[in-house]
């Protein structure tokens, strides 16, 4: 299941075993963004608002001032696995390209059990539709927000028949606060990107961080399992850095298990790796959290113009909350910052000292550079060893290890345990201050300050909290939402039943000009399969004249292929809208015989909808199915003329339309074949005396030359599973006969 929002050229497609929808910008291969829903998706629609007022118009013409008061993001870097490759381009505000333009538009997902939501840029949900019973078969929105059609398939159990019904839901609060909910919109979109690019900046941090770092601490575990002297490992380091003396097991581990070679790889590799999480948490991860301050803090602003925004449910004190989280999170990842900067120092004397030691043991000759010490480097590394190097029984049950000498990659860790060497705050004059103080205590005005967790932990709770605070106008927005009409169509016989989902009836489409949703569908009546047009105004306010018509086809057409003048009937097998005037069928003649072809055709609803129709009347009861009366449905019968192809050589079944681009894909019932029509042909000399040399070649039985020989065609459709040939596509200009 996959729709396309042209305009800015996205494409969202649904997973139906992970439940996830994905947007994919349609001329790179690259994904854009990507969430979870609750149920399986069975049906799309993107759609784009086209209402015009002089508020939204400013709100379009206006300049965004995040552009302007906020530095771009910069770009993640590229060697980095998990990077999506939309944050990683070489221009920052690439970040942004899901929102298009400043138009609104909206992807709205139907699912069984009643599931549709409203995303907004297809992005952050703004609305859940609750009280619409079975599986969506189709639905549409209105490009002026005031109405949604829905149509959905209800079986009671499943072994019994399904029924196809018809809802009209009033989304008059979308169109009302139309210019709000855009500004809305446009901040979830904001947040809800500014999250993700706080994601993947943590994730790179934790693919910079090596599992190398680790060595250390492994080391000096297996240290201690082996050896047999009572003496700790802490007094081991303090007895070689003092008098320059280690034991002889000592000096096994650190000859024979680290070597000088190791330590120095290992040296290098703390230094490389701690310098890349350091830059992306000052340069990615800092100026991604202050960016979403700000459009939480404007987010704020709005919701408190409760004029404006109450009635959408905005929430300040929900909002409020989420700014909270947001700092705590600014705190922690200073803090990490600080470990870093220490960790680095530590590391770096510890290891020149270390290094030196080794060259001594292995009477390598030391430079003289590095032979010089002072006592204030002496008492450096003293008080690193007595900080690190302490052995932690507690910390073995935990963690299987006896030493946590490598403090960073705590902090990246995605589990609920508390760090393992939280940070000392001890002699802290600003913590001593605030726990003294029983006003600052309970402030609102500070962040929260959580020193036992790690910076995932904190992130995590702070995408929930920010989640559960956007939640709400989706939730406020959808209970907004009523129905307005449910109507049963027909039910699905078990043959019907059969046919892929992909392909069935019915189809629905709305005009942007008139604001009217139309529905097509069939209905058998007497062998007959007629096509069936629905009409209801966007408005449930209003009514439309002829709000049902039943269309037949006119024996005209019959006449035009065939020599024989039997009255036939024809039955619709399917219908798309080609434009807001054109309706695009493939018919079949309700005999088949042999030598009589299927056909595509173009339908005008100005042949249907006419002015002798107005006085025709139809009047609705809900109780009752529309294929239970489709006797007292009016009927037009329709003669077309020259918009209509003979499809030869072909099973025809299933159709679809761009009247955009101008074509019509016509595909066989066995799924094997495709064709491909050019709708509308320029009328020059040359297409002409092609056109008449084609009606020629069907009025005489000759075959068209971009036609398949029926002798290939029947060879294709009896082919076994394991000699089935590649989908053919076969283009034919013109349609015309």
């Amino acid at each position: 299941m996959a729709k396309v929002m042209s305009s800015i050229q996205v494409l969202a497609f649904g997973l139906a075993d992970t439940k996830r929808i994905i947007l994919c910008d349609v001329e790179k291969p690259e994904s854009l963004h990507s969430f979870s829903v609750d149920l399986s998706i069975t049906y799309m629609h993107w759609m784009e608002v086209t209402e015009e007022s002089s508020v939204l118009t400013s709100f379009y013409n206006a300049e965004d001032e995040s552009n302007l008061l906020l530095p771009k993001l910069p770009a993640l870097p590229k060697n980095y696995s998990t990077t999506a490759k939309i944050f990683s381009e070489e221009k920052s505000d690439e970040i942004m390209k899901l929102l298009g333009d400043v138009r609104l538009n909206a992807l709205v997902l139907g699912g069984s059990s009643g599931f549709i939501e409203i995303y907004a840029y297809g992005m952050f949900k703004i609305a859940t539709v609750n009280g619409v019973a079975g599986s969506c078969r189709g639905l549409c929105l209105s490009s002026d927000l005031k109405s949604l059609s829905v149509i959905t398939e209800i079986r009671d159990s499943s072994d019994s028949e399904a029924e196809i019904t018809y809802f009209q839901l009033d989304t008059s609060l979308l169109s009302s606060y139309l210019p709000e909910v855009t500004r809305m919109a446009r901040k979830f979109t904001h947040i809800s990107t500014l999250l993700q690019y706080i994601k993947l900046s943590l994730t790179c941090m934790c693919e910079a961080w090596e599992e190398i770092l680790m060595q250390m601490d492994s080391r000096l575990t297996k240290f201690v399992q082996e050896k047999n002297t009572t003496t700790s490992v802490q007094d081991e380091f303090m007895q070689l850095l003092l008098w320059g003396k280690a034991s002889l097991e000592l000096q096994a581990l650190l000859m024979n298990q680290l070597t000088v070679k190791g330590l120095k790889k290992l040296g290098q590799s703390i230094e490389s790796s701690y310098s890349s999480i350091q830059k992306l948490v000052i340069s990615h991860l800092q100026s991604g959290s202050e960016a979403l301050l700000y459009h939480l803090s404007e987010l704020k602003g709005m919701a408190l113009w409760k004029q404006k925004y109450e009635s959408l449910g905005l929430d300040a004190s929900g909002i409020e909350e989420a700014i909270t989280a947001v700092g705590s999170f600014i705190l922690k990842a200073n803090e990490l910052l600080q470990v870093i900067d220490s960790s680095m120092k530590n590391f770096k004397a510890f290891f020149r000292w270390l290094y030196v030691a080794m060259l001594r043991m292995s009477e390598d000759h030391v430079l003289p550079e590095l032979n010089k010490m002072t006592q204030k480097d002496i008492t450096f590394v003293a008080d690193f060893l007595t900080e690190h190097f302490n052995e932690a029984p507690e910390l073995y049950n935990r963690k299987g290890k006896y030493f946590n000498v490598e403090r960073v990659g705590q902090y990246l860790k995605d589990e609920d345990d508390d760090l393992v060497s939280p940070p000392n705050t001890e002699g802290n004059q600003w913590f001593n201050f605030l726990k003294n103080s029983t006003h600052l205590k309970e402030s609102p005005l500070l962040f929260p300050y959580y020193p036992e967790k790690s910076l995932h932990f904190v992130k995590r709770q702070m995408e929930g909290i920010i989640d559960q605070c956007l939640q709400k106008p989706a939730d406020v927005i959808g209970r907004s939402v009523r129905q307005a009409v449910c109507l049963s169509l027909y039910k699905i016989s078990q043959s019907e039943d059969s046919t892929p989902q992909l392909f069935k009836l019915p189809f629905l489409w709305n005009d942007k000009t008139s604001n009217i949703h139309y529905v097509l569908f069939t209905i058998l009546e007497n062998s007959i399969s007629k096509i069936h047009i629905l009409r209801r105004h966007t408005d449930t306010s209003r009514s439309v004249s002829n709000g049902i018509l039943a269309v037949e086809f006119g024996n005209i057409l019959n006449n035009s292929i065939n020599e024989s003048s039997d009255s036939r009937c024809y039955s619709c097998l399917d219908a798309h809208f080609y434009d807001d005037e054109t309706v695009t069928v493939v018919l079949k003649e309700n005999v088949e015989q042999e030598g009589k072809e299927r056909i595509l055709a173009q339908l005008p609803l100005s042949s249907v909808y006419t002015d002798e129709d107005q006085d025709r009347k139809f009047i609705w009861d809900s109780t009752e199915r529309l294929d239970e009366r489709s006797g007292e449905i009016p009927t037009c019968t329709v003669f077309l003329e020259n918009q209509w192809r003979v499809l030869e050589n072909m099973k025809a079944q299933y159709v679809s339309v761009n009247g955009i681009r101008k074509v019509s894909c016509v595909l066989s019932s066995n799924l094997r074949h495709v064709r491909v029509f050019e709708m509308d042909v320029e009328d020059d000399g040359e297409v002409e005396e092609e056109e008449e040399e084609e009606a020629t070649q069907i009025a005489t039985g000759e075959p068209d030359e971009l036609t398949q020989p029926a002798e290939n065609q029947d060879s294709m459709c009896g082919a076994s599973a394991e000699e089935l040939p590649d989908e053919t596509e076969e283009h034919e200009t013109g349609l015309d006969p």
